[in-house]
C-alpha cells in the first residue's frame, strides 16, 4: 500500500512539474490568439497554483492549510 501511496506522490510531482512548464503555452485566448500582457501574466499565475495546489498534502495524505500551505505554494511555484 505504501509503494502505491509512494508512486502517487510521485507521479504528481511529475505531473505537477509538467503542467507548470507548459502554462505559457496554454495561454491562448477563445480566438486561438496567444495572450499578452496582463491577461498572460494572470492566466501564468493561475495556472501555476493550480498545478501546485496537488503538491499541498502532509505525509499522511491530508491537506495542508494555513503557513504550511503558504509555504509549500510558493515554493511550488517558484520552482515552475
Amino acid at each position: 500500500m505504501k509503494r502505491i501511496l509512494l508512486a502517487a506522490v510521485i507521479s504528481s510531482f511529475a505531473f505537477g512539474s509538467a503542467m507548470a512548464a507548459s502554462c505559457d503555452s496554454q495561454a491562448v485566448s477563445k480566438e486561438g490568439k496567444p495572450l499578452a500582457g496582463a491577461a498572460k501574466t494572470s492566466f501564468v499565475k493561475k495556472c501555476k497554483a493550480d498545478a501546485c495546489a496537488g503538491k499541498a498534502v502532509s505525509k499522511d495524505g491530508k491537506p495542508l492549510s494555513g503557513a504550511a500551505r503558504d509555504a509549500v505554494m510558493k515554493k511550488c511555484q517558484a520552482d515552475a
